[in-house]
This record gives structure tokens, sequence and C-alpha cells, in this order.
């Protein structure tokens, strides 16, 4: 029995319906993106508030901030891919139990052997016993950043030797490595930073701790939740979206009872066990979305959304795609913003509606990308 074919105009119609791009789908709440995309990219600051504000009907970054700082209902957690991800807050306990509590486990012996190795005094009781009390300083101040909890706790003022024998080698403190680590392990969150939405510079604020998920029923429902956003995808894009080992990867799949599809070359993909029929095809729609967009680093196979031969002014050498302009599910190009304020792309196709509709609400805000990549840096210059 043959199986269904999902050729690349139904994958770029469920791109535009299911990523929320197209204007007649774009979303109310940031809640209902960070869910729509499964999580929205963190590990740049201002990413969260691009590709959000690209899905909603009425762009703020106000509202952006409501979620993050004021409801706390999205919460940033290091997990799939050992990237910092955006997810609501019913979300969280699943990504928690499947991927970053592993990280975290895996971040905490690095840092003790580091310790052990560059650092003086430190033993697994030593590093134990300062995160209770970090946390009790925190439960006391409320909100604090690593340099205030530092007077509470002086020992997070210690350094440890990075990158040794290196020409980039340095020293880095106790307290940036340790905080990292609680926020991974789910016992504290980033709050409003200090200065603007672009900031790093955030205080730090203790959480309630989630309930306890089933890791084989948190990386199900992690799988399940990207395939109703990406589907069709293979066991690959699965595999290297989530960072998992291909053991965990099946075994979710297996879970989940999926359903095989074919795509347009041929290759056997996966889909939700009926979700192999046409979607509608949303209206001519344009984005301009920043960098670590979930649209562009959803798949690990690319072809059918991005041309080959473009890949190397859009992404840097790590792998970190920079801003990209789409038409109709299909990047069709790259912007950047300039000191001015002004916005600058190339393109083979005009978008200039959806330029003017990202200038109206960044109004005097300048956004430099994290990760910079060929065309971003020529663009602006």
């Amino acid at each position: 029995m043959s199986v269904p074919v999902i050729g690349v105009r139904e994958r770029r119609a469920r791109l535009g319906r299911r990523q929320l791009l197209a204007p007649s789908v774009r979303a109310a709440r940031v809640e209902d993106v960070a869910d729509g995309v499964v999580g929205l990219h963190a590990s740049d600051a201002a990413t969260v508030y691009l590709s959000a504000c690209a899905r909603l009907a009425e762009p703020a970054a106000a509202e952006v901030d409501r979620a993050l700082y004021e409801d706390v209902s999205l919460v940033k957690l290091l997990s799939m891919r050992r990237t910092i991800f955006a997810v609501t807050e019913g979300f969280a306990p699943y990504v928690s139990s499947a991927a970053a509590r592993a990280i975290a486990a895996k971040e905490r012996a690095g840092l003790l052997k580091h310790l052990r190795d560059h650092a003086e005094g430190w033993d697994e009781a030593r590093l134990a016993r300062t995160e209770r009390e970090v946390l009790a300083a925190l439960a006391a101040r409320g909100e604090a950043t690593t340099r205030e909890l530092s007077e509470d706790v002086p020992q997070l003022r210690e350094t440890m030797l990075m990158s040794a024998g290196k020409p980039y080698e340095a020293r880095q403190s106790v307290g940036s490595r340790l905080l990292r680590l609680l926020a991974s392990d789910g016992h504290v969150r980033r709050c409003r930073p200090r200065g603007s939405w672009l900031s790093s510079s955030y205080p730090w604020a203790p959480v309630p701790q989630w309930p306890d998920v089933p890791v084989r029923e948190a990386k199900a429902e992690v799988v399940r939740r990207w395939l109703a956003v990406y589907g069709p995808g293979t066991v690959e894009d699965v595999k290297w979206w989530t960072g998992w080992t291909l053991g965990d990867v099946r075994r979710a799949l297996a879970d989940l009872g999926v359903s095989e599809v074919a795509l347009a070359d041929g290759a056997p993909a996966l889909v939700l066990p009926g979700d192999e029929a046409p979607v509608a095809e949303p209206e001519p729609w344009a984005a301009l979305l920043p960098s670590l967009d979930p649209a562009v680093m959803g798949w690990r196979g690319r072809d059918w959304y991005l041309r080959p031969e473009d890949v190397p002014a859009l992404f840097d050498r790590a792998g970190n795609s920079g801003p990209t302009v789409w038409w109709c599910g299909e990047v069709v190009g790259g912007w950047a913003q300039r000191a001015d304020g002004s916005l600058v792309w190339r393109l083979f196709r005009d978008v200039g509606a959806e330029a003017e509709r990202l200038a109206g609400w960044l109004g005097e805000v300048r956004v430099t990308p994290r990760f910079r990549t060929p065309l971003e840096r020529e663009l602006v210059a």
C-alpha cells in the first residue's frame, strides 16, 4: 500500500499556518505563540521578542514582557539541543523532564570537575552547600543579580581558569556558572533585565518546583508537539531538533504511534496519526524573522524552504541562522537593522509591507543579533 506524499507546496502551506506567520492565523497572546511553535529560541535576548511579534496580530514588546516577567507564564530553560527555549508554564515540566534536567546533571558534573581542576577547595559537598546558600539568599531577597548574591554568598566571587593555554583563556566567576546551572535545574528563573528588553543582564528569582513527569512520557509529549507543528519531519529532523540519542527519538515516536508519509523526493517522513490530509493553503504572506527563529531552525533538512546556495550568507560557522526574509513558506533573503534604525535587506521578491510592520513596533530600538552572519554584517555596513 502506497503512503501519502506531502510535497513542498503542502509543507510550505503548513509552515505558514502552523508557525502562525500568515496574517489570518496570527495570535492574540504570546503564550499562544510559544505553544504554537513549541518553544521560542531564547539564546539571544532579542529573538524571543522578534519571533513572538512576527506572529502576533498586534505586535508589542510589552506583551512579551507581560508573559515573561509579570504573569511569568513563559519560562526560559536550557533544554533541547542545549539551547535556551522560552516555553509556556504548562509545558515547562515536560521540557524539564525530557531535556533540561539531563543537561543540568551534565552541567553539574562538568562544573564540579572544572572546580576541582582549576579552583581551590572545591568538592561535591561544597558545591551542594553553596547551591543551598544561594537559594536561601535568593529566597530572602526575592530577586537579585549574580553580583548581588555574591555579597551574601562570597564563594560566588571565586574564579576558575577557562580555556587554559589557549589565546583566549580567561577567568570566569563561579557565580556565573552556578546560577546558570540552577536555572537549568528549574530552581531559579531570569527576571526582567536591568536595561532594555535587548539586555542580557538580568537578576534571578526562585521558582516553585514543577511536578515530576516521567522521562519517557515527557519525551513523547515534546515530540508530539513538535510533529503537530513541524510535521512532516524525518527521524533525523527530530533527533537534530531535540538533541537526543537516536534510541530516545525512536522510542518517543513508537510511543506516539506515528504515521509514515513520503516527501516530494520520496524520502520517508513522519506525521501524527490523522495528519496526512492536506491543509488549506493560507493567503500570501511575508515575514521578517530574526536570527534563530523557530521557522528556520525547526528542521535539519531545509532544502524545501531554503536554497543550499544561500546558507553560507544566512548562517554563521556554528550553524546559527541570521535574520531571514520569508515569502509564502520560503526563505527569499536576509535583513538587518542599521544604526539609524532603517531596515535593509537583500531579497528576490518585494516584501516591503512586512518591513514597515516590523519597523513600526520596533520604534527607537536597535537590534544587533548575538550571532552575526555574513549577510547581516554586509547589509549593516
